[in-house]
């Protein structure tokens, strides 16, 4: 009988795919399994059910020797050594086109949110401190007229071009690959060299997957081009941005403030940052609706059945390991 293993508790529809076929375990703690933990849990599984906090490498494939499928709940693959896993003819899968609306609406909640320092005024009321309305009361960013930046304009990019529209924003953008004309068009969006969309974003906001050239893509050099009225969203990966510098640029007042859904050492946060008034921090709920996390649940577990059952997986990430 095939086994699965399941890192965290998922939505029950990605659950009772699973259950209806095969042995199942779930990892029932409200935490990530320590590397050791891990190993131990996969040493007899067939598949693998993971999240993207969970760190795959060769020594946790080597613990696992029947293991045929590891299924990331997730768009991204970084947290998973592929090469490791083609070398021992394992499938790895991911779950990608399900995460776009969602993650798109979570980065513009924060473009809402510290722009016009929602949380603040939330923490402000419930304090006791709102004796009625003022001209200087918590003033916040304007939006029609000013300019979007985006970097990286995949998916959820242009997800986020989109509803940018609604607010008469420009949009400039820059990506590894242009996008066609007719996209641009549709978008009303203009391409720019990199440090220029920087410069000129007075909303700037990161949607480009993880890869080592990208590590500290807004380094002290390019945060210094900022506006000091500009804001900083970040729905992608942590290690884009160097948190350390970021911070002194907050605590100067070099940049209005910064919305984040990731971070630099997650779990573990920059010292510092949360002590910021000018900052909105979400705890990795980019893709935390209820619609979302079920579909990425279902084809999580529908990845695991193909492979299981003998089929290809229609979402592989290494599709030589069928060489």
């Amino acid at each position: 009988m095939n086994k699965v293993f399941i890192t965290r508790q998922i939505p029950e529809a990605g659950l009772n795919i699973l259950q209806n076929e095969f042995t199942v375990r779930v990892n029932r703690q409200e935490r990530p399994l320590q590397k050791a933990e891990l190993m131990e849990e996969i040493s007899n599984a067939t598949a693998l059910y993971c999240m993207l906090v969970d760190r795959i490498d060769r020594e946790v494939l080597e613990a696992a020797p029947d293991l045929k499928v590891v299924a990331n709940m997730a768009v991204g693959v970084d947290n998973i050594d592929i090469p490791a896993c083609t070398e021992h003819g394992i499938v790895v899968t991911n779950t990608p086109g399900v995460l776009t609306e969602a993650t798109a609406d979570l980065a513009w909640a924060l473009i809402l949110a510290v722009s016009r320092r929602i949380v603040e005024g939330d923490r402000f009321v419930r304090e006791g401190k709102f004796n009625g309305w003022a001209p200087l009361l918590l003033v916040g960013g304007d939006f029609c007229g000013t300019t979007l930046g985006i970097i990286g304009m995949g998916r959820i990019g242009q997800a986020v071009a989109r509803r940018s529209r609604g607010f008469g924003m420009q949009i400039v953008y820059n990506q590894r690959h242009r996008l066609p004309q007719e996209v641009e068009e549709e978008l009303q969006a203009t391409y720019l060299p990199l440090e220029d969309v920087i410069r000129q974003a007075d909303y700037l906001t990161l949607h480009l997957p993880y890869y080592p050239e990208v590590h500290h893509l807004l380094n002290r050099e390019r945060l210094q081009l900022l506006k000091p009225t500009a804001y900083l969203i970040n729905t992608a990966r942590g290690a884009h941005v160097d948190e350390e510098v970021l911070i002194e640029h907050l605590r100067a007042d070099k940049i209005a403030g910064a919305g984040f859904d990731v971070y630099e050492h997650e779990p573990r946060l920059s010292p510092g940052l949360t002590e910021l008034e000018n900052v909105v921090l979400a705890p990795h709920t980019g893709s935390a609706s209820v619609w979302t996390r079920r579909t990425m649940a279902e084809m999580c577990a529908q990845n695991i059945t193909q492979v299981l059952n003998g089929r290809r997986p229609e979402h592989v990430v290494n599709p030589e390991v069928y060489s």
